[in-house]
């Protein structure tokens, strides 16, 4: 899935643990909250989040679409031309 912004192109990856609790905190939702809405267990985001659990690619599809579909983009090495990984949130 490809989305043309006016710097870089996004292209969708997996996401990680830290990349979930600044989306989370961006969006102002709690676990619970992302649970509901990607449609996930609470206990799926609390194991990922602390890092406990290596989920299914299909879970981390769901919350990453759940966050997606809010407006959160997810950015990595290649679009910060550094080391590292991003969240940015979409006016």
């Amino acid at each position: 899935m490809l989305a043309r912004s006016a710097s870089f192109v996004y292209e969708a990856a997996m996401i990680d643990a830290a990349q979930m609790r600044a989306a989370r905190a961006l969006l102002g939702w709690r676990m619970e909250d992302l649970a509901a809405k990607a449609d996930v267990s609470l206990a799926s985001i609390k194991n990922i989040e602390r890092g406990v659990t290596d989920p299914r690619a299909s879970t981390l599809r769901a919350i990453q679409s759940a966050f997606e579909a809010s407006g959160v983009m997810f950015l990595d090495a290649s679009h910060l031309k550094s080391a590292g990984k991003g969240v940015w949130l979409k006016d």
